[in-house]
């Protein structure tokens, strides 16, 4: 065999970090015995798998073909260890999510994965839906759960949940007292909206390009809570998602506004690289996720049932 175990786990720190000082010490390796193990496989292998510059190190073809299939067989190892360790259940999860999801449906699948046992354990990263799905494309996250449909030949993209956008103002903004409103009105308006990238923005931008010449981007924020505080402190309108407004329509912080031939229901998708391992770990989220998806709403973390 023309590698070990430990070959491949440089190799993929390195291959992640573009730099052996920064692998190694990710793994808990000195610098010069990462690049006396790198140094071994290229040698066993007989051609080099990195591009070297003078302070990164880039995969070449061969790199690039040789990362998935270090990944799963490391994958499959660290089950195979579990097992002999009498660990046989999901282990430490890499979860990206979106904004919305993160905040509102992620805590309670997060929570009923640690109920799977001992070492069930998730590593939530939040950001925006073209973040999310880059990282899983290099393999930084395990899986991900998106709110836009984000199309890439190497991504296993699922249908997951139902999902709507809400317009909202003020309680003293003038719309207010309507309830609903005209699309002409709604136009009239500045509008406070998530950046591009996001699975919010992707679904509100194609709803409004009819109008697209008419409508008024007044400030864009990356994060949820700032566009609701930007909302109930100004005379702008919004839109996020349902998820996020529960709590603020319950308490008359805000109120929803519908616009008449707005169209803003979308679909959440799981999002999984085509040639990632599936661990037992991933296995028991998607399977939850599927739990979550046959309940006749998704409700956001922390919300009574009725």
């Amino acid at each position: 065999m023309q590698f070990t175990l430990r070959h491949l786990e440089v190799f993929v720190a390195v291959a992640r970090l573009e730099n052996v000082s920064a692998g190694a010490a990710s793994i808990a390796l000195s610098q010069s015995a990462a690049s006396t193990a790198l140094a071994e496989l290229e040698r066993r292998s007989g051609r080099p798998l990195f591009d070297r510059t003078a302070k990164r190190l880039r995969l070449n073809e061969s790199g690039r073909m040789l990362l998935p299939r270090a990944l799963s067989l490391l994958d499959r190892a660290r089950e195979v260890d579990a097992v002999l360790a009498g660990r046989g259940g999901p282990g430490p999860l890499r979860l990206g999510a979106t904004v919305t999801i993160g905040n509102h449906l992620a805590p309670g699948l997060i929570e009923r994965y640690r109920s799977l046992g001992s070492d069930a354990r998730i590593d939530l990263t939040i950001d925006n839906m073209n973040a999310i799905a880059r990282a899983v494309l290099a393999y930084d996250l395990d899986l991900g759960l998106v709110e836009g449909d984000y199309q890439d030949p190497d991504l296993h993209v699922t249908d997951w949940l139902d999902d709507e956008l809400a317009v909202f103002c003020a309680p003293g903004h003038p719309l207010a007292a309507r309830g609903a409103c005209s699309i002409d009105d709604a136009l009239a308006q500045a509008w406070v909206v998530r950046e591009q990238g996001s699975g919010t923005r992707q679904t509100l931008d194609r709803a409004m390009s009819r109008f697209w010449s008419r409508w008024t981007i007044g400030a864009e924020f990356n994060q949820i809570e700032a566009i609701k505080s930007a909302v109930a402190a100004g005379s702008m309108i919004g839109c996020v998602s349902r998820l996020a407004l529960a709590d603020a329509f319950g308490c008359g912080r805000l109120v929803e506004l519908k616009v008449d031939g707005l169209a803003l229901q979308r679909r959440l998708y799981t999002i999984v690289r085509k040639e990632k391992f599936v661990t037992v770990g991933m296995a028991a989220l998607l399977d939850l996720c599927a739990e979550m998806a046959a309940r006749p709403t998704p409700r956001p973390a922390g919300e009574r049932q009725p």
